[in-house]
C-alpha cells in the first residue's frame, strides 16, 4: 500500500448508505450513516453520498483524500464504473463513478461489495498478510472474493467471486439467478427462509417453535427466526441448519480444490450470528478436499463484520493508487 493516509469508503445497500474516513491503518475515523432514499432514485442517492462525502471531509487533515472507493451490490463494468444492475436500488446503467468524479473533483472506483468486503478482510482483518485467499460471505445471498499471488480476481467481465452459484446439485433446488442447484438456493439466508416456510406450511406442528418467534404467521419466519430456534435446540431449524452447513462444505470443497488457497475466510451475517459452522465447515473440507490442497490451509471467521465493506472500499483505493 502507498503511504497516502487516508481515503473514503461507502457502503451503498438498498436499506443504508455508510461513509468512513479510513486511514492507511484501516481505522475508521469518522463515519455517517442515513438510510438509502431509493424512491428518489438514483439523483437522490448520488446527492445523500455527495452530502455525507462533504461532511466527512470536514475539518479532516489537509492532505487530500487518495480518493473515495464505494461498495455497490451489484454488477459493475470494470473500468467505468457504470452500474449495470443493481437489483435493491432498481438501477440499470447508472454513471455512478464520472458523475460522482464530477461532483466531488476526487478520483472514484465502483466495486461489488462482497468484493470491497473482501478487500477489507484482505488487508485489515482475518486475510491479513495472506496473498492467497477466498471469502465467502453468507447473508442474504451468498458472496466472495478471490485473491491470488496477491492480486484480487476480477475476470474478463468484472463477475469474478460469484461464489453463491457454484452449482452442488445438478437437480437441486431453483436458485434466483435463474439456474438449479446453486450453493447460494440451500445455503443464502432467503433459501433457508423459503425452505423452512415450506416445512411449516407442511407440518406446523413440527414447525412450532419458529411460528411461536414468528408470531404465528409463516410468511414472518425468516433466517433470523430459524438461527434462533436452532441455538434453543429446535429439532427442525437443526435440521435446516444441517443442509446449510452440508452446502457450504460442498461448494468449500471445490473452490479449495480449484483455487488452493491459503486461507478460506467465512463472513456474513448467517456465519457471524453461528460462528460454530467455521468449525463444521473446516472439518468438511478437509475430509473432503484434496489432501494436496488442504495440507497448508487455514479455514477462519472473518473479523471486520458489518465495517468490511467500508473499510474494503476505502482501502481498495488507497492500494491502487
Amino acid at each position: 500500500m502507498t503511504d497516502l493516509k487516508h481515503a473514503i469508503g461507502v457502503d451503498l445497500g438498498g436499506t443504508k448508505i455508510a461513509v468512513a474516513l479510513v486511514d492507511s491503518n484501516g481505522q475508521m475515523k469518522k463515519v455517517i450513516k442515513r438510510p438509502t432514499d431509493v424512491a428518489g432514485g438514483p439523483i437522490a442517492v448520488k446527492h445523500q453520498i455527495v452530502e455525507a462525502v462533504n461532511e466527512v471531509l470536514k475539518d479532516t487533515p489537509p492532505i487530500p483524500p487518495a480518493g473515495l472507493g464505494i461498495g455497490v451490490a451489484g454488477q459493475i463494468e470494470l473500468g467505468t464504473g457504470v452500474v449495470l444492475f443493481a437489483p435493491n436500488l432498481d438501477w440499470h446503467d447508472e454513471p455512478l463513478q464520472s458523475d460522482l468524479q464530477e461532483a466531488l473533483a476526487i478520483p472514484v472506483a465502483i466495486v461489488n461489495d462482497v468484493r470491497a468486503a473482501t478487500w477489507g478482510e484482505w488487508l485489515f482483518g482475518a486475510g491479513k498478510g495472506c496473498d492467497d485467499l477466498v471469502c465467502i460471505f453468507v447473508g442474504t445471498g451468498i458472496g466472495g472474493g478471490i485473491v491470488s499471488r496477491g492480486r484480487m480476481i476480477s475476470g474478463s467481465s468484472n463477475s469474478a467471486g460469484e461464489i453463491g452459484h457454484t452449482i452442488i446439485s445438478i437437480k437441486g433446488r431453483a436458485c434466483t439467478c435463474g439456474s438449479s442447484g446453486c450453493m447460494e438456493s440451500i445455503a443464502g439466508g432467503w433459501a433457508l427462509a423459503r425452505q423452512a416456510q415450506n416445512e411449516a406450511t407442511k407440518d406446523p406442528k413440527a414447525a412450532s417453535m419458529l411460528l411461536e418467534k414468528a408470531d404465528n404467521n409463516i410468511e414472518n419466519i425468516t433466517a433470523k427466526t430459524v438461527a434462533a430456534a436452532f441455538l434453543e435446540g429446535d429439532r427442525l431449524a437443526s435440521r435446516l441448519m444441517d443442509e446449510v452447513t452440508e452446502a457450504l462444505i460442498a461448494g468449500a470443497v471445490s473452490l479449495v480444490n480449484i483455487l488452493n488457497p491459503k486461507r478460506l475466510i467465512l463472513g456474513g451475517g448467517i456465519v457471524e450470528g453461528l460462528p460454530h459452522i467455521v468449525g463444521l465447515v473446516e472439518r468438511g473440507i478437509r475430509a473432503k478436499a484434496l489432501k494436496s490442497a488442504t495440507g497448508s490451509l487455514e479455514v477462519c471467521l472473518s473479523r471486520l463484520g458489518n465495517d468490511a465493506g467500508v473499510v474494503g472500499a476505502a482501502a481498495m483505493v488507497m492500494m491502487v493508487r
